[in-house]
């Protein structure tokens, strides 16, 4: 459950595209599942979508095809771009904001009959394998054999990805009116002395509020802020040079070298919609 300091810093402060549609939870499906260890589905909603905090009985793991999916969890934010998953834990209370036109592909997956355990929400590889194997239990007429063969294929080579991105919200009242407008637009080039005047503070303060509760300095931080924002940018078929336009970086170059620095790739790498 997140915290009473960072429960006020909802999805709902990220921009938001217009014609954006805003649901209440991606619903777990009904009937008997019988020996189901695992029930896929997918959709296209077609617009933007905004989903408000929720949480599910059964283990989730979330994926996009042709856009991104932003998800808050407490006072964490991660990004699932093309390529990558998302492992919810049963009962984790997250939301999600979903870049308009990408396919949604949902698996849930009973608890009691799941013999992999993550430690909490984990960022998942999707290979191609997997991925064929989720679409597989998505078919209607499987019969219970060849189910149960293609959910323990998926136990097996269901992994956690090599790189974890997630990127901490303060829950610091001296900084949280900061958080609040980057989130809002990650182009604000604002820096320490403007808000620590804005603020009525020290900028030795704000900086010190960072690190404690993010790790990160105010500058590292907004950095981390702009790459996930550029994620879903780019998976979106936006080029470099306007996504860097759009975060506020005065050229290409130099926002091509902060995201490496953060994605440890350059962004013509992060695969874009199909």
């Amino acid at each position: 459950m997140p915290s009473p300091s960072t429960a006020g810093l909802s999805l709902g402060t990220w921009r938001r595209d217009p014609g954006t549609v805003v649901r209440r939870a991606v619903e777990v499906p009904a009937g008997d599942r019988g020996p189901q260890a695992i029930v896929a589905e997918s959709e296209v909603p077609g617009v933007a979508t905004d989903w408000l905090p929720h949480a599910h009985p059964m283990h989730e793991l979330v994926w996009v095809r042709g856009g991104t999916l932003t998800c808050r969890i407490g006072n964490r934010i991660v990004t699932v771009p093309a390529g990558s998953g998302l492992w919810l834990p049963a009962g984790v209370v997250h939301g999600g904001r979903l870049t308009a036109e990408a396919e949604l592909h949902d698996a849930f997956f009973d608890p009691q009959r799941t013999p992999v355990e993550f430690d909490g929400p984990t960022s998942i590889t999707m290979t191609p394998l997997l991925e064929a194997l989720l679409k597989r239990l998505a078919e209607t007429g499987l019969d219970a054999a060849a189910r149960a063969r293609t959910e323990a294929v998926v136990f097996d080579v269901l992994a956690p990805a090599e790189s974890q991105f997630a990127l901490e919200l303060p829950g610091d009242p001296r900084i949280d009116p900061i958080a609040e407008a980057l989130l809002a637009n990650p182009a604000d080039d604002r820096g320490l002395q403007e808000w620590a005047a804005l603020l009525g503070t020290s900028e030795r303060t704000v900086t010190r509020a960072f690190r404690e509760a993010t790790g990160l300095s105010f500058a590292q931080w907004r950095q981390a802020l702009r790459v996930h924002e550029a994620l879903a940018l780019l998976s979106a078929g936006v080029d470099v040079r306007e996504v860097s336009e759009r975060l506020g970086y005065s050229q290409p170059s130099t926002f091509i070298a902060a995201f490496r620095r953060v994605m440890k790739v350059t962004p013509g790498r992060i695969p874009k919609a199909t």
